[in-house]
């Protein structure tokens, strides 16, 4: 029983720091989606990452989220027939890398700074460095070795 603890244990030391975990972001934190607020001194110091939410809260009688690319972003200007979320509690799941816009599409609320810029990266699949293969395949080799060590180990405590 001991053993079997030991194995998994063991187990989830080995692979758990390959996982990602996706985290959830409360865009302008306790102020929410509103005006006036500076979205990129807020999103300065995250690290947004494919897979990670974005959750804009707002009163929705008075503001919605619109996704935009970088030239309406730039102008302030929601396409029309574009994807207006307007719930109030709006979960965006950022599902590929690259750069992001949201803009509020009422009266003059995105020219009051409510729109967000955001650069969402692939954690998933990172960008070799030249000695990525070398360290990869050390660290491969490293996690088989603890593995078989493990299942020696479990198999002579039988």
């Amino acid at each position: 029983m001991a053993s079997e603890r030991f194995v998994i244990l063991a187990i989830a030391v080995i692979f758990l720091p390959t996982v990602a975990i996706a985290m959830e972001y409360i865009v302008g934190d306790d102020k929410g989606w509103t005006t006036n607020f500076n979205y990129d001194t807020w999103a300065k110091d995250k690290m947004f990452n494919v897979g990670d939410t974005l959750v804009f809260r707002y009163d929705p009688k008075v503001d919605d989220v619109v996704k935009v690319d970088g030239a309406a972003f730039k102008d302030c200007v929601a396409p029309s027939g574009g994807d207006v979320l307007t719930s109030g509690n709006d979960n965006v799941v950022l599902k590929s890398p690259g750069n992001k816009w949201y803009i509020s599409s009422k009266s003059d609320h995105c020219a009051m700074d409510q729109k967000l810029k955001i650069s969402v990266m692939d954690m998933s699949a990172p960008e070799p460095s030249p000695n990525a293969a070398v360290r990869g395949n050390i660290f491969s080799g490293f996690k088989v070795f603890v593995a078989l060590f493990v299942l020696l180990m479990a198999l002579n405590n039988y």
